[in-house]
Parts: structure tokens; sequence; C-alpha cells
């Protein structure tokens, strides 16, 4: 068999794997391991593995994961989530839909200093949707909202997603967290716009809840500040050049613990958790990216990426066309098996195409990362809406129900980022300059 065939089998045979249940690292790396020592040698493929595990165990620059993961973990386990929404409740309780606002704006500040979208979820599962059951809220609304305002840490800083991005890549960390940000907040605010009209449409799905003073509302202001000053501590270090992506990390994580500790909202327990949870993550993730990049070396012998660049940018269609087919394969992809091992997957088979087409790779990190928002929240593999459903125990239909209107948030953002590519990289190019 030519290598053509033998990466196209084995590719294949690797999507099968990962539909089996196998963990997707090992995946990965048993079938780089075996196609490599098909096509060169097995003494070849052995010391391939042993170099590329030991140098992916052994980064420095891979510490920024399990960092900023369990910066994420301490403020779940410590309840910074809770006060966040409390505090947008009594500001914008009280309007109509007003407590799903209040969830986005909550969430939207917690994925600040959280870049897991399953911790999100989990977070506001419990804390937001009893309360909107409380005032009447349909449960399509509530448990919609929280399955898919969990996605936004996908784009906004620190993102997990973003960093395994730019690993693959070899793109700048600092650059992904600019880019991502301004179309963050602008999914957020599409969030809060469908549910304003969802509200005006249909009164009866979101009451109205009771309205606070100015005093409550003053009070829980310094609940928002704290995460709020730690997350531009930690973005503006990095953005200035005071501190690597993994010093911002680690500063980030020993702020987030100094204030849940001062705040005593954190306890051994609470403490231990959030270790234990952080390891497991973040060795997933370094092992995913272990895996891929033995898949990722046997792949670049076989030659597949430069043909695959060769054959899509050849192709008689517009290079928008193109990139739309391109998010569409990533999207059904992610729709069957984890999005962020498809990610690790794909990229590297797409992303020279990308670059031969002239698109920005930036640009292109922040697109797939729309692509895999919802994918998290799209059947049948929708880890948030699994999550949503454990915890709340509403059946999957109308917690999908819930989720589809806001999807439309997620297709105009891709839209206007094709339209407007500056929304992306405008910021990242005033911080940095060009690319």
């Amino acid at each position: 068999m030519s290598e053509i065939t033998v990466g196209l089998l084995n590719l294949a045979i690797l999507l099968i794997l990962f539909l089996s249940g196998i963990e997707l690292g090992f995946a990965m790396a048993i079938m780089g391991f075996l196609g490599f020592s098909y096509v060169v040698s097995m003494p070849a493929a052995l010391n391939l593995m042993a170099k590329d595990f030991f140098d992916v165990f052994a980064s420095y620059g891979f510490t920024v994961i399990p960092l900023f993961v369990f910066m994420g973990q301490i403020a779940f386990n410590a309840g910074i989530a809770r006060k966040l929404f409390d505090a947008a409740h009594k500001f914008i309780g009280h309007i109509p839909g007003g407590l799903a606002i209040a969830t986005v704006v909550g969430a939207t500040v917690f994925k600040a200093i959280c870049g897991s979208s399953p911790a999100t979820a989990a977070t506001f599962a419990s804390v937001a949707v009893p309360e909107m059951d409380r005032f009447g809220y349909a449960k399509k609304l509530s448990t919609g909202i929280v399955a898919t305002v969990g996605t936004l840490g996908i784009l906004i800083p620190p993102s997990v997603t973003l960093i395994v991005f730019g690993v693959i890549t070899e793109q700048s960390i600092g650059r992904l967290f600019m880019a991502g940000l301004l179309p963050g907040l602008l999914i957020a605010f599409f969030f809060i716009v469908i549910i304003i009209g969802w509200a005006k449409i249909n009164p009866a799905i979101a009451p109205r809840t009771d309205k606070f003073g100015w005093g409550p509302r003053m009070k829980s202001v310094p609940e928002v500040l704290w995460p709020v000053l730690i997350f531009l501590i930690v973005i503006g270090g990095l953005l200035k050049g005071f501190f690597t992506p993994s010093e911002a990390g680690s500063i980030g994580a020993a702020a987030v613990l100094v204030l849940a500790l001062l705040k005593r909202s954190l306890g051994w327990r609470e403490f231990v958790r959030s270790v234990d949870e952080s390891l497991r993550t973040a060795c997933m993730v370094i092992m995913l990216i272990a895996g891929s990049t033995v898949l990722g070396h046997f792949i670049a012998v076989t030659n597949i990426p430069a043909i695959a660049a060769d054959w899509i940018a050849a192709l008689p269609l517009p290079s928008w066309l193109i990139m739309i087919v391109i998010m569409i394969f990533y999207l059904l992809g992610g729709s069957f098996i984890d999005d962020l091992a498809f990610m690790i997957l794909a990229t590297p088979i797409f992303y020279p195409a990308i670059i031969r087409l002239g698109y920005d790779p930036t640009w292109f990190g922040i697109m797939i990362g729309i692509t895999v928002m919802a994918g998290v929240v799209i059947p049948p593999v929708a880890i948030n809406v699994f999550v949503v459903k454990n915890i709340t125990k509403t059946p999957f239909s109308v917690i999908y129900a819930g989720v589809y209107p806001f999807l439309l948030s997620l297709f105009f953002a891709a839209v206007i980022l094709f339209v407007f590519n500056p929304l992306a990289t405008w910021l990242p190019t005033l911080l940095y300059g060009p690319g």
C-alpha cells in the first residue's frame, strides 16, 4: 500500500477507536505508533514515541494548562460563581428574563477565571436553575441558557481550547487570548438579546422577580470586582510581557486561592477536590497532546497535510466557501467524538490549507473555537447538556429545546467574523503588532 493509503486507513481505524470508547490520547498514540512502524520501521517508531512523550511531558510551556485549570477549579469549588450570580441577580433580576440574563453576566465574569465549560455549566446548573425554578421560569429557558453559556470559556480567556490550538499550530497564546475576547463578549451579548426577545414574545417563560434596593446591590459589587481584578492582572501582565503564559497561570491560580482563603470559602476538602480535578483534567489534555504528537509525526510522514492543502487550495470554489466546508467538518466530527480531541486530530491536516488560502491563523483559531462551542451542546456528544441533565434531572428534549435558540448567537457571530475579520485580529494586532 502507498503511504497515503496507509495514512487514510489509519485515520479511519482511529475514528472507529474513538467511537468505541477507548481513551482518545491513547488511541492516537497507538495508531501513530503502528502507522509509523509500518511506513518507516519498528525501531524508529519506538524512538519516536519515547521522544515525543518525553518532549511533551517535560515541556515547561505545557505547565500553563494545569495552572489555568487549577485556577478555574479553585474558583469553582470556592463558590465564586454563586456570588457572581447573586450580584447580577440583585441588579437585573427584576427585568423580564432578568435571572437568565444574570446567568449570562455571572458566567461571563466567571469565565474570566475559569476555562472549563463543563465546570461552568455544572456550577450554574446548581446555582441559577433552582433560582429560576423558584420564580417560575420555563425549564427549557433555564436549562438551555445554563448549558449554552458554559461554552463562553472556549473563547474568553483563559481558554484551554485556545491554549491547545496555540500549541498545535505554534501560535502565540497571548494573541489567541486577545483574539477570543471580543467575539466571546459579542456572543454573550447575543445571548442576552435572545433572552430579551424570547421574554417579549412569551412573557410567561421568564416572569419578573423581586427588585432589590441600592443598598444590597452595592454590597454585592466587591464580589464582582475581585474576579475582574484578577483577570486584569493575569491578562494585562501577559500582554505587557511582565510574565509568560505559564507565569500568568501560576499568578492567577495563586490569586484565586488567596482570595478564596481570605473569604473563608475554601476548606481543606474543597482544596483537595480542586487539586484532584485539576490533575485529572490536565493529565487528560496533556495525554491528548502527546498522543496527537505521535500521530502528527506519522501523518507528516505520509505527506497527507501537504497533499490535502494542495487539493483544498486547488478546489474551484471561493475560499470562503472552502472555509465553511472545513468548519462544517469540524462541527460534524465534534458531534460524534470529544470536540477537543477532534480539534487536535483535524487541525494539523487542515491548518496548512488554511495558510495556503491566505487566512490569518489567529482568526482561524477563533472560528474553530466558535465551532467547538456549538459542538459541546449539539447531539449526540454534548457534554454540557449531559452535565445539566445529570444535575437538574431535566429530560434531554427540554434542554435541547432551550439550547437551539442560543445556537443562533454562534451562527450570527460566525457570520460577522467572516465579514469583519478584524473583530478577531484587531485587538491582538493593536497590542502585539502584526502577526
